[in-house]
């Protein structure tokens, strides 16, 4: 086995340098850990001698990369590996750059044997230097930079480094100062000579003709600074105040870069006079008392000088060109506000200005500065900053918005009429961003009890805003109402309110316990808020005036807010807040789910069955959905979208187990809400600011499309159940044909019109009344009946129809089967192509599976190019074996149009014809008949041109 391996060695060692083909050879012997000691041993020898024979730089390289890997596989010859550096290499007069890859290789092995390290220690130091002051420019920057690793001893690096800051070439003088940080970081250096001497060096480099040398020597100039100072208690305000001027007179150099730097710098010193301080709020050089001159001079005989340049410093900074100096002066401003409260009221008009900057992150820095001044209580705030203060309330960005209100928690206003100025501009912002609710009433609890004196002035005010009008009325969903009652129960947890609450305002609270909860996390738990309002209610019990019997039951809906604490404490508290006596012989329940007697419906006849806890639950959550309804009459549909996304969310918590039919439908339904939510945005007025999400003819399709799915992929659906989904049908259809751009009126009216049929039959059959809107759909539907063509209806006729619609609430009566399909194409992906003769049909082998897919549905294999060619094969299911609930087949899809080209795409789909659906879409040609519902995503199929050989 050894003569084998060694076979491939050059015969002669002392005569012939190694080639590169031999030295790739011996690495491949060095990383096999099965190859013999003795081997090794010869390998080592003949990298040894090639050190000696070889002059090739780059084989000379590949030689020390061996050497390496040696040491590292084999570290019984790390020892050996290094004397051999030490004699052939790190002394070589050939070439430095050789000695200081040598000096690198030292070190790794180092790095790897610790009991290694003394030896490379006494041999780096003295090479290293050697080599730094004699070696070309890219060897000396690489040796600079790389200084940590070779464990020099503090004054060595301190020595290398300032003497190479007066190198000629302007990269090796920066990467001296980036060295001189460095050991500033590390605190290797205590002698205050020392100290200033590197002081010095960077301060003289600031003027430097190189951008990249400014920057590095104001990064040196502060940490050197910031040192020196902190090295003498007697001279640390004097050294800082000069270190803070050296920085300012960087404030206005050529580069961006170092403008930026010097900034970042600025906030970095921690003690500042007051003086100077305000010297840089002024352009205008302000004049410094003898004493400032005298002190001055302790650290620098040019202060007085070097004063006049911070003059503006920061004002400049505020008002560069590029935003991100702007953005650094920002930042600096708000370490510096901490330093003196003078200083930071006379520096808030130019903040104010930066709240209108045209970067938002700029904006979104002047607010971080603004909150530390609220937290370190500097923050004065008069009449003429409100209006710029409260501003970025009603910014487009979400995150302005938010670090607005982060000031406001904390922000301490002096006078009421500045307070009042506050509570509008934040019911301004919940009225224009409904999104913005949790925060919003986090912040009106802060600012209650941090002015609970303002509160308890405008209590009385508040009051009457919450109180139900003369008709009885009282809007639970109100957004403006929660928060004006979030601002009244702050001041009472405070303890600082100096006036009486009315006890029914905490009765209110509890209807919104779930959205105040969310707001108040921060502060206390949801039970621990329960206990609070019901100690605060414990005096009022609301009577049978108070509200009216629809506004109970109202309330009740919204206790949809509890949905996550159905437990007994909870349902017992809060029945003190509800009087049973008004709903009569009812018993009200609190589980999730609220069946008044008063309200009979046709869905609420069906009992569910009471070990069916997933049917429970899901109806919990359409209950949920169900009161959304007047949101979106008001166009809140940002509160609309929440509401709905956290019922998806409390969706994907459920166990599907044998429950995937209805839950699949569930979340079918609420994706139909949601886009039926967007869809009504359109019919709204203009008064109710609705937020128009979409385009009209788009949402509808959409719309079309998921309610067809809705219907058609699910077995089991009662004929309430259906009787839902064919009245959001028919909603929809009179919502296209009231809109005049929107086109194919002639279908619309016939699928209204069946859909209608539908309806009437099913009603007929339940012997149930029809809705309201069912009754004016009726009657307009038999109107069109004798000229189906629709010819004399316009869309005025159908203009009124939408505001008979209410949602009513859907409601599981058994369970569900998901119609679905699985499909297949084996062994094809972007890798691995299906390959095709342009203009001759391909056939492509699909694995098709279908879940409770009845014998009679027609199906369809729809093949879609990428320029949009749609070719639809029909699937035969008679061919296919039934097991049970499934189907499973093999099927080979021809393509006919196969197109002129090197590659294409094709996407396949199976869709089922709607059993429900009269209208036909295509006549006298091969295809579907009637609309499809898609079983399955798309499948993608990629093609390449067969090629010859």
């Amino acid at each position: 086995m050894e003569e084998e391996r060694s076979v491939d060695l050059p015969n002669n060692f002392s005569e012939e340098p190694l080639s590169a083909q031999s030295l790739t050879r011996i690495r491949a012997l060095i990383i096999n850990p099965s190859t013999p000691d003795s081997t090794i041993s010869s390998l080592f020898e003949t990298l040894t001698r090639s050190l000696e024979l070889n002059r090739d730089p780059n084989l000379l390289h590949h030689t020390l990369k061996l050497l390496s890997d040696l040491s590292s596989h084999r570290n019984a010859l790390s020892g050996l590996v290094l004397d051999s550096l030490r004699r052939h290499a790190l002394h070589s007069a050939a070439s430095t750059r050789l000695a200081a890859e040598s000096l690198d290789v030292v070190v790794s092995i180092a790095e790897r044997g610790p009991a290694l390290a003394p030896a490379a220690d006494e041999l780096g130091g003295g090479v290293f230097a050697s080599l730094c002051f004699s070696s070309p420019v890219s060897v000396r920057l690489w040796l600079l930079r790389n200084a940590e690793r070779f464990r020099l001893t503090p004054y060595l690096e301190f020595t290398v480094f300032l003497g190479f800051t007066k190198d000629p070439y302007p990269c090796v003088r920066k990467v001296a100062l980036d060295g001189l940080v460095r050991l500033c970081n590390a605190c290797v250096v205590e002698d205050e000579e020392m100290i200033r001497g590197c002081y010095s060096h960077a301060v003289a480099l600031l003027r430097d003709t190189e951008y990249s040398v400014r920057l590095a020597a104001v990064r040196t100039v502060c940490a050197w600074g910031l040192w020196l100072a902190a090295s003498n208690l007697k001279t640390k305000s004097q050294c800082s105040d000069e270190v803070f001027v050296m920085l300012c007179s960087m404030a206005r150099d050529m580069s961006m870069e170092v403008r930026v730097e010097a900034f970042i710098a600025l906030g970095k010193v921690g003690m500042v006079s007051e003086d100077i301080l305000l010297q840089t709020l002024s352009k205008k050089v302000l004049g410094i008392n003898k004493e400032k001159r005298l002190l001055g001079q302790c650290c620098g005989e040019h202060f007085e000088i070097l004063v006049s340049s911070a003059a503006g410093a920061l004002v400049h900074g505020l008002e560069d060109e590029f935003f991100e100096v702007r953005k650094s002066a920002c930042h600096s401003l708000s370490r510096l506000v901490v330093l003196s409260a003078h200083f930071a009221l006379e520096a808030l008009d130019l903040l104010m200005d930066m709240l209108n900057d045209d970067s938002l992150i700029v904006r979104l820095q002047a607010l971080e500065t603004l909150y530390h001044m609220t937290a370190c209580d500097h923050l004065k705030l008069q009449d003429k900053h409100m209006h710029m203060f409260l501003g970025p309330l009603a910014d487009k960005s979400n995150s302005i918005r938010y670090a607005a209100r982060k000031v406001l928690k904390l922000v301490k206003l002096s006078v009421l009429e500045l307070f009042i100025l506050t509570v509008d501009a934040l019911l301004e912002n919940l009225a224009r961003y409904p999104e913005d609710e949790v925060d919003a009433f986090s912040v009106f609890f802060h600012i209650g009890q941090n002015h609970g004196k303002f509160v308890s002035c405008i209590i009385e005010e508040i009051t009457r805003q919450i109180e139900p009008t003369c008709e009885g009325k009282l809007d639970f969903d109100n957004v403006r109402v929660g928060a004006l009652i979030v601002l009244a129960i702050s001041t009472q947890s405070s303890g600082e309110l100096s006036c009486d609450i009315s006890p029914t305002i905490f009765s209110y609270a509890v209807t919104m316990l779930g959205r105040i909860a969310d707001a108040l996390s921060d502060v206390m738990s949801q039970s621990a808020l329960l206990a609070f309002l019901s100690k605060c209610s414990q005096s009022a019990r609301l009577s049978a005036l108070d509200f009216t019997e629809s506004e109970h039951l109202f309330a009740l809906t919204k206790v949809g807010n509890f949905r996550d604490y159905s437990n007994n404490n909870v349902t017992d508290t809060l029945a003190m807040f509800l009087p049973r006596k008004i709903f009569g012989a009812s018993e009200i329940q609190f589980s999730g789910i609220t069946h008044p007697r008063q309200y009979p419906t046709l869905h609420l006849d069906y009992k569910l069955e009471a070990h069916d806890e997933v049917i429970k639950s899901l109806n919990a959550i359409l209950a949920r959905v169900k009161d959304i309804w007047p949101l979106v009459l008001t166009g809140n549909l940002y509160e609309v979208l929440r509401i709905l996304r956290n019922c998806k969310e409390e969706l994907a918590t459920f166990n599907a187990n044998n429950s995937t039919g209805v839950l699949a439908f569930t979340l079918q339904y609420l994706r139909v809400i949601k886009l039926l939510s967007k869809v009504w945005q359109h019919f709204l007025p203009s008064r109710f600011l609705a937020y128009r999400m979409g385009t009209l003819d788009i949402l509808l399709a959409k719309l079309d499309r998921w309610l067809r799915e809705l219907r058609s992929r699910f077995i089991g659906l009662s004929k309430e159940e259906e009787l839902h989904v064919l009245e959001l049908m028919l909603v929809t259809c009179t919502l296209r044909l009231s809109k005049i751009e929107i086109c194919c009126k002639h279908s619309t009216l016939k699928r209204l019109s069946s859909t209608m049929l539908q309806v009437e039959i099913l009603l007929k059959e339940e012997s149930v009344q029809p809705s309201e809107f069912e009754i004016e759909v009726g009657k307009l539907s038999s109107k069109i009946h004798t000229s189906v063509s629709g010819g004399s209806c316009g869309p005025h006729l159908f203009e009124g129809l939408s505001e008979f619609f209410c949602l009513k609430q859907f409601v599981f009566c058994g369970r569900l089967e998901h119609v679905e399909a699985e499909l297949d194409v084996p062994h094809n992906d972007s890798e691995h192509l299906l390959c095709f003769v342009p203009g001759l049909p391909v056939g492509i082998s699909c694995q098709i599976t279908l879940h409770n897919i009845l014998i009679e549905s027609r199906l369809w294999l729809k093949m879609t190019m990428d320029d949009g060619l749609t070719q639809f094969i029909f699937l035969d299911l008679s061919l296919s074996e039934d097991h049970d609930s499934y189907r499973r087949f093999s099927f080979l899809a021809p393509f006919y149009k196969t197109p002129n080209a090197v590659s294409f795409t094709l996407k396949l789909c199976i869709g089922m014809e709607s059993p429900f659906e009269d209208v036909q879409i295509v006549k006298g040609s091969w295809g579907p008949k009637r609309e499809l519902a898609y079983l399955c995503e798309e499948r993608e199929v990629f093609l390449s041109l067969l090629t010859k050989g």
